[in-house]
């Protein structure tokens, strides 16, 4: 069996995934942890459905696995037992949270199985000019900082749009670009290994406190020009 991808939907998700199949591991599925909790200190929430979509594109295998009740230490619990109906590296995301990446390496070493995160420690300015360059098609669909308005959801983060962002500050910090501090949440629409792209038909913006989400309803496969 090859690798298993832990995938949110995400440029970074999607992009590590992409990486491993180009060098040699060989992904065949998606799995996506769905928690009940919009704010999971483990996994990425926004529009985890669209998921199916990119893996029924893509040509990969599709697993969801619920993540029931509040968000807790007990989450790392729940993404163990999904792995251990699979075998093979594990490919992930992360780029800076020790959290998610020191949690994972236990848990891969429990399973005896090789983590894979190619974007691990990597400058996000350049992770996020190589996922464009890539040609991901790549959608801002949650912001929680003060310097990120609604406005932004729904954009294409294109290389003008990385250059705005670097541009801002929360205070005297800098918006980490890439999203790794929870200032953003992205979405993949289409990428060159995808056979189809995903088409938005209905997508609506919800507010609560100081963050915004873009949340897609519906969406489709839709053929390539």
């Amino acid at each position: 069996m090859g690798a298993t991808a832990l995938v949110s939907g995400g440029k970074d998700s999607i992009f590590s995934a992409a990486l491993a199949d180009q060098q040699g591991f060989d992904v065949d599925e998606l799995l996506v942890l769905e928690p009940d909790d919009n704010e999971s200190w483990m996994f990425h929430t926004p529009n985890l459905g669209l998921v199916r979509l990119q893996a029924e594109a893509w040509g990969k295998r599709f697993r969801s696995v619920r993540i029931p009740g509040p968000s807790s230490e007990a989450d790392t619990d729940h993404l163990e037992a999904a792995l251990r109906s699979s075998s093979g590296p594990i490919v992930a995301g992360a780029i800076a949270s020790s959290y998610q990446w020191s949690r994972l390496l236990k848990i891969a070493a429990r399973l005896d199985r090789v983590a894979y995160l190619p974007l691990w420690g990597k400058d996000a300015s350049t992770v996020v000019r190589a996922e464009i360059g890539a040609g991901l098609d790549i959608r801002i669909v949650h912001v929680a900082a003060e310097t990120l308005t609604a406005d932004l959801l729904g954009r294409r983060l294109d290389t003008a749009l990385l250059a705005d962002l670097e541009r801002r500050r929360d205070g005297r910090v800098a918006v980490n670009v890439a999203g790794e501090g929870g200032e953003y949440e992205s979405l993949v629409l289409d990428a060159p290994f995808f056979g189809r792209r995903i088409e938005v038909d209905r997508a609506e913006t919800v507010a609560y406190g100081s963050a915004a989400r873009y949340v897609v309803r519906s969406a489709h496969l839709a053929p390539k020009p």
